[in-house]
């Protein structure tokens, strides 16, 4: 992977996980949003190609990356205790 793809894989996680964090109104920490986007990136190309949804470009990477890192947090969320 060149040093450029890397650089965009890290700010597409970035976004997704900032995007997730103001739909589901949490506050993490850069490094924390950063791990969400990226596990969220996975987790929308999965379902991204089990339903044969191709959006092409960074802006489609990006919808992809955000859909997948809200349902994560979505579902982290169902198993996080309330003190």
């Amino acid at each position: 992977m060149s040093g450029m793809g890397v650089f965009a894989a890290a700010v597409i996680g970035i976004l997704a996980g900032w995007i997730a964090d103001l739909v589901l109104a949490r506050h993490h920490s850069l490094f924390i949003k950063l791990l969400i986007g990226v596990i969220g990136s996975y987790i929308g190309a999965f379902i991204a190609s089990r339903i044969d949804l191709h959006l092409p470009g960074f802006a489609g990477e990006l919808v992809v990356s955000s859909v997948g890192a809200i349902l994560f947090l979505a579902v982290l969320s169902l198993f996080r205790r309330t003190a």
